[in-house]
């Protein structure tokens, strides 16, 4: 059992802080301690700076309750988690804590690490923050499918995947709305900014397809090739991802083959590139497209509303919080199917 310095609050019945930072440029952590310890019933905040951080919280309370822990852009960092009246339970996990803290074109964002606490009936008991200094990172780069959407009711895969990893594995998610394999590269605060993060051990899932409508053949496949060699060039593993299905029905009740399979208008068949790539560069494949359309097609056109943002804007492409979250368990499974992380690290 870990040990918590109490701390007594009308809500909060402890906190303790153990930030103990010493100098890691290779981290983005400094020298500085962190003096910061404050709590209230719905949040934290530490005062940390860029870097990788482990996160220990004990939840529960006198009554019954369920606490859903997320941070910084919306990132769900733990699953709701229900604990008996009078009982505790201990979670940890690993946050990535980073300026822009969403999107790379986005806003800043507030500095230091931010945490909200959610779920029917949040019980903090008490929470500890150090720094990450053995953490195996997944950097993620992809489209607005994949990143740390700003605001309801909007959610990536990519933003919803913490909630299913351990203390020891952290998520990175340099995903940005709006881009192709061709603006990823071009853009200097996008490939050019990510590619220096990349450390020799980090996964990085590559998923850019959606918006690429009018990249030809020869191009993507060329600028996938550029991905996976800068990648690897850093020490890192590079892992392609074929993109989630557009929710968008034949009248038989299947996927269309060209707007929901992600062929473009010069017929670019995206996923197939994505996969004959993979084969020819040996670099492991997340076949996302075939698995997102197995499932969108199993509950078919009404069912799989749910999933996207259909009921709320009338998009058949984003998805919602739920339809994030279902596709990111699916990324989990194939990265334990694939051995590409330790089941240790994994929440199933």
């Amino acid at each position: 059992m870990r040990r918590f310095t109490a701390l007594r609050g009308a809500t909060l019945t402890a906190l303790a802080l153990s930030t103990t930072l010493t100098a890691a440029p290779a981290r983005a952590h400094t020298a500085r301690p962190s003096g910061i310890d404050h709590c209230t019933a719905t949040a934290c905040h530490f005062d940390v700076p860029p870097g990788t951080y482990d996160v220990t919280v004990r939840l529960g309370a006198a009554t019954a309750s369920a606490t859903r822990v997320t941070g910084e852009t919306r990132r769900t960092l733990l699953p709701e988690t229900a604990v008996p009246a009078g009982g505790h339970a201990t979670r940890s996990f690993t946050v990535d804590v980073r300026t822009p803290e969403g999107e790379p074109t986005g806003p800043d964002g507030t500095p230091g690490l931010d945490l909200a606490l959610g779920g029917s009936a949040p019980a903090l008991d008490a929470i500890r923050v150090t720094p990450a200094w053995h953490a195996r990172r997944i950097l993620l780069i992809g489209d607005s499918t994949v990143c740390d959407q700003p605001a309801d009711p909007y959610s990536g895969w990519g933003q919803q995947l913490p909630q299913y990893l351990r203390e020891g594995l952290s998520v990175a998610n340099h995903a940005d709305s709006g881009e192709s394999t061709v603006t990823y590269l071009q853009d200097p605060r996008l490939w050019a900014a990510v590619r220096p993060l990349i450390r020799p051990g980090d996964l990085v899932l590559v998923q850019l397809a959606h918006n690429d409508k009018t990249t030809d053949e020869a191009t993507y496949r060329a600028n996938l090739e550029t991905l996976v060699a800068g990648i690897r060039d850093r020490g890192g593993q590079p892992v392609l991802v074929t993109p989630v299905v557009r929710r968008w029905f034949n009248a038989d009740g299947t996927l269309d083959n060209d707007t929901a399979l992600l062929v473009n208008g010069l017929g670019v068949d995206h996923p197939a590139v994505i996969r004959s790539v993979a084969a020819a560069e040996d670099v492991p494949l997340i076949d996302l497209t075939a698995k997102t359309k197995q499932l969108v097609e199993s509950l078919g056109p009404e069912a799989s509303k749910a999933l996207y943002l259909y009921n709320e804007k009338r998009d058949n492409t984003h998805t919602s919080v739920h339809g994030a979250t279902v596709f990111a368990g699916l990324v989990r499974d194939e990265l334990l199917a694939r051995h590409l992380v330790p089941k240790g690290r994994v929440r199933v």
